[in-house]
């Protein structure tokens, strides 16, 4: 068998993303034939591979996708060494999956979970542009010069964000409602960017990733991606 490099083999087998794998072998947790790998370090079916001190199977797991409606105070995670509850508990597989992207502790919405690496990478990857939309309950009233900042970028500590799509559903003094669409996955981007026009958020909920939508899913229930919708985010 060809050797490939060790963050694709291993996402192949349902190990995690090629993301998350790196991230083991830069810290020294991967072993290759009883050599710390790196990684660049290229593998095949012969060789001898430990994750943390334990040999992984060479199996291949059968890919699963899921869709879940991720609720309040559950982590965007696979474990959480504090013992909370992660978006992984919620569902109930006998395969190892680990979520595409993350939500927010406090978000709630759509999250795909997944054992396939290689569909991890496409939808990560900023090629893909595609866009999440949210609905957002934030304090004050957004008036049209806020939506005007959003629609173009704000500047934010770690740079500006690319324009959003913005629809506002109600707005009233003291609390306002609009839907929001964003092409980027910063880290607690919607709640800066709402805080960066003196609008801090109230409550938000994920409701779309690109076409795929929650639909009639409720708070913690999940199901599993049509035929159609894993071939769409594939052709991302």
């Amino acid at each position: 068998m060809e050797k490939m490099r060790i963050n694709k083999y291993l996402a192949s087998l349902g190990i995690g993303s090629r993301r998350a794998i790196d991230k083991l072998a830069d810290e020294g947790r991967i072993r290759v034939n009883g050599v710390i790998a790196t990684a660049g370090t290229k593998v095949s079916n012969e060789d001898t591979i430990e994750i943390n001190g334990k040999k992984i199977k060479k199996e291949v797991e059968k890919k699963v996708y899921y869709m879940l409606n991720k609720p309040l105070e559950v982590l965007s995670s696979v474990t959480d060494d504090r013992g909370r509850k992660t978006v992984v508990d919620l569902i109930k597989c006998k395969e190892r999956i680990f979520p595409i992207g993350r939500l927010d502790y406090n978000t709630t919405g759509l999250i795909i979970l997944t054992n396939d690496g290689e569909l991890f990478n496409r939808v990560i990857h900023p090629r893909s542009e595609i866009y999440k939309q949210y609905y957002v309950k934030v304090l004050g009233e957004v008036k049209e010069e806020s939506v005007e900042k959003l629609k173009t970028g704000v500047k934010l500590e770690d740079g500006y964000t690319l324009p959003a799509l913005v629809k506002v559903i109600k707005s009233e003094k003291g609390k306002s409602e609009l839907e929001l669409c964003i092409r980027e996955g910063r880290n607690r981007q919607v709640r800066r960017m709402m805080e960066s026009i003196n609008c801090p958020v109230i409550s938000l909920k994920r409701e779309k990733i690109g076409k795929l939508s929650l639909g009639k899913l409720k708070l913690g229930e999940y199901r599993k991606l049509t035929d159609e919708e894993i071939k769409y985010l594939y052709s991302l």
